[in-house]
């Protein structure tokens, strides 16, 4: 498979140029050897890998493809046919019988299909299409046990495929490992290979004590199970959670099993766990058994990262027989990246609605976590600051679930030798305005407010949303559009496109049904709540449960908006910066007329009903809500406490008198339980609220 990520068959990495000479070529293959054998020993001799598999498979990739096109330059040390790393001197070397090879990668579908028509290239008319067997992949230390007529006798690793280190004594205190085979006692030598692993509940558990103790803890379960088996002394082995799978029997295995998924089942039999196994006839039948793994993957009580397929008839992988490195007759269908390796060209900076400069990373599109990314924010000039990424950077982006792409690692040992540290701009990229980074905070911002037209939109894109006006059928684009013909520019003007249907009806996709349907939803939200239309106005530092409590401390807008900042202050989960924010707000001029506008063109709300909480049974108190309740929503909790007198934030401090915690409550949770802040469940709010 071409790699889009790291092109250095006909570049060089470290200048991005052309390379028309045997040196640069050996410069790159030279680069790249060294990294890979760094990171192999770390791997494979002090387990302890610092490379995710992902990032890992796309630097070998790219050495295999630069040899691939410069047979005549290989490196006499070239990795690229080691499967692993000069043995522990600790342990006892033994010489594997038969040589413990690795296995080839694919990653999509089509590398899937491309694996078995090479399979099929290889069998003549009768065998072709041969069916397939498929585990699990699991994610542990490869190991190799041998059995004497039926008794446990030695267990070898990996080490480099050709020379292991004897870890029997270890290997005996895995509570899953049989060290006697009563089926197998007429077996002059049996051989199983299979992984040791330490299943998820285990590892938590090992690195949860670990901490308490102040010890040091494990990256992964994979790490935990290698450190494990590696211990000299055989006790501390014995008090881990280890577990060994068997994926494979070679030698000792009865003639009159002729498939893989029999030998499988035979060893399940005699004794030994072996993880799931499906039979499948096709491409198509492959792809869907390993979709179906990875909608089910969390579930499993241990990690896997991807699955293995292999023909499945055991005379046809011998007829098929080995590359130097793994067999043609399998290979390891690896899970999508949640770590890629990719190429940063450009850094832009995006405007936001309170004039926030934001970095966002212009990527070399890549797949990660089964998606397409092409850009990833780089958060704050800050950040880029800590990470030091520059343009041009080869950098690792990181995606797992939903979670926002992130950069990870910025890959200095390959960075273009013009490359520049990235400066803050003194100007806005949209309007000029001049750049200003306050002294205590990460995001440096535009000063032209609202003359800024980037500001202008996500202020229209805020205030008609479902938090804020809710105005139905007004999206982002529709106002964007909008806003580039002159028909908006303030969110006042929103209230005029009454005037404009004619226009708004021509442009394309939009129809007269459409423009009615949006005329008729601005219509409606001019019937709103003072709390809503204080959050829609975009004050920087006001969210909604700010604007909830400044409407029920002021009770209208005209109250607020001449309140001065200590008045402010009074107001609960309003600070300093928040009240001075606030009272700017209300004094520029042009929001002024904003407001005025708006209020003329109809928008208004019932008079506000404020709680004298004197003398109420939670008077004097601050809650704090989290979570989802089964019985009600948040507003309406909300409302409940507010109504017995509380003061309801958005935060929790030392000054919190209650967190009500509903389902998964997450990290305000946690933070009530360090500051030691009472935490109450659903029913006894429901229980005081009753009383």
């Amino acid at each position: 498979m071409t790699d889009p990520i790291l092109p250095l068959t006909s570049k060089d990495i470290n200048t991005g140029k052309s390379v028309e000479n045997d040196a640069a070529i050996v410069t790159q293959m030279r680069l790249l050897i060294d990294t890979l054998k760094t990171h192999n020993y770390a791997y494979y001799v002090l387990d302890n890998p610092i490379l995710e598999d992902s990032e890992y498979d796309q630097l070998r990739r790219s050495l295999l493809e630069l040899e691939g096109e410069y047979p005549d330059l290989i490196q006499p040390d070239s990795p690229i046919n080691q499967v692993g790393d000069t043995p522990l001197s600790a342990f006892t070397q033994v010489m594997h019988d038969v040589p413990m090879l690795s296995l080839g990668n694919v990653f999509e579908y089509d590398d899937l299909r491309d694996f078995m028509r090479r399979v099929n290239d290889r069998l003549n008319d009768a065998q072709k299409n041969p069916e397939y067997e498929m585990e699990l992949k699991l994610d542990g230390l490869a190991v190799s046990l041998k059995y004497a007529y039926g008794k446990f006798v030695q267990a070898v690793t990996r080490g480099d495929g050709q020379v292991g280190e004897d870890i029997t004594q270890n290997a005996k205190t895995i509570r899953n490992l049989p060290l006697w085979l009563a089926d197998a006692t007429d077996i002059e030598l049996l051989e199983v290979r299979g992984e040791v692993l330490m299943p998820k509940a285990g590892f938590e558990r090992l690195n949860r004590l670990a901490a308490e103790k102040e010890e040091k803890t494990f990256a992964n379960p994979r790490n935990a199970a290698a450190g494990s088996l590696r211990q000299l002394d055989p006790s501390i082995a014995a008090s881990r959670p280890l577990a060994f799978y068997a994926y494979s029997v070679n030698q000792g295995l009865p003639e009159s099993i002729e498939t893989q998924s029999a030998a499988l089942a035979w060893i399940g039999d005699i004794g030994f766990t072996v993880s799931a196994v499906r039979v499948v006839q096709n491409p198509r039948e492959a792809q869907a058994y390993y979709e179906s793994v990875i909608a089910t993957r969390s579930d499993l009580p241990f990690e896997i990262d991807g699955m293995v397929i292999k023909v499945n008839r055991l005379s046809l992988q011998q007829q098929l027989g080995f590359l130097s490195r793994e067999p043609r007759w399998a290979t390891a269908y690896k899970f999508p990246a949640e770590t890629v390796m990719t190429r940063l060209h450009a850094i832009e900076w995006q405007v936001g609605r309170t004039g926030a400069i934001t970095p966002v990373g212009k990527l070399e599109p890549v797949k990660v976590g089964g998606v397409t990314v092409s850009n990833v924010t780089l958060h704050n000039f800050g950040e880029i600051q800590r990470l030091d990424v520059r343009a041009g950077d080869m950098v690792s982006v990181h995606r797992a679930g939903d979670v926002i792409p992130k950069v990870t690692r910025v890959w200095t040992d390959l960075r273009p030798e013009d490359s520049k540290p990235v400066k803050l701009p003194s100007t806005c990229p949209v309007c000029d305005s001049p750049v200003v980074l306050p002294e205590d905070e990460a995001l440096a911002r535009c000063t032209g407010g609202l003359f800024c037209p980037a500001q202008q939109q996500e202020a229209l894109i805020h205030f008609v949303s479902r938090r804020a006006m809710d105005i139905d059928g007004l999206g982002a684009s529709w106002l964007i559009s909008f806003f580039e013909h002159g028909l908006i520019k303030t969110v006042a003007d929103i209230y005029q496109l009454h005037n404009h249907q004619d226009e708004m009806i021509t442009y394309e996709k939009l129809g007269e049904k459409s423009v009615k349907n949006i005329i008729s939803a601005i219509e409606a939200s001019k019937y709103t709540t003072l709390a809503r239309f204080i959050y829609a106005l975009g004050i920087r530092g006001v969210g909604e449960t700010t604007a909830q409590n400044l409407a029920q401390q002021f009770g209208d807008l005209d109250s607020l908006m001449a309140a001065d900042i200590e008045k402010l202050l009074l107001t609960p989960d309003v600070g300093a910066i928040t009240a001075e924010l606030a009272y700017k707000f209300f004094r520029a001029p042009h929001n002024i007329e904003v407001i005025t506008a708006l209020r003329e063109a109809g928008v208004h709300w019932d008079k506000v009903e404020q709680v004298v909480s004197e003398g109420l049974p939670l008077d004097g108190q601050t809650w704090v809500i989290t979570g989802a309740l089964d019985s009600m929503a948040r507003d309406e909790a909300k409302a409940k406490l507010q109504a017995l007198g509380a003061k309801v934030s958005g935060s929790i401090s030392a000054k919190t008198t209650a967190l009500l915690a509903g389902d998964k409550a997450g990290s305000k949770m946690a933070k009530a339980e360090k500051l030691g802040v009472k935490v109450v469940g659903e029913d006894e709010f429901l229980a005081l609220v009753g009383e």
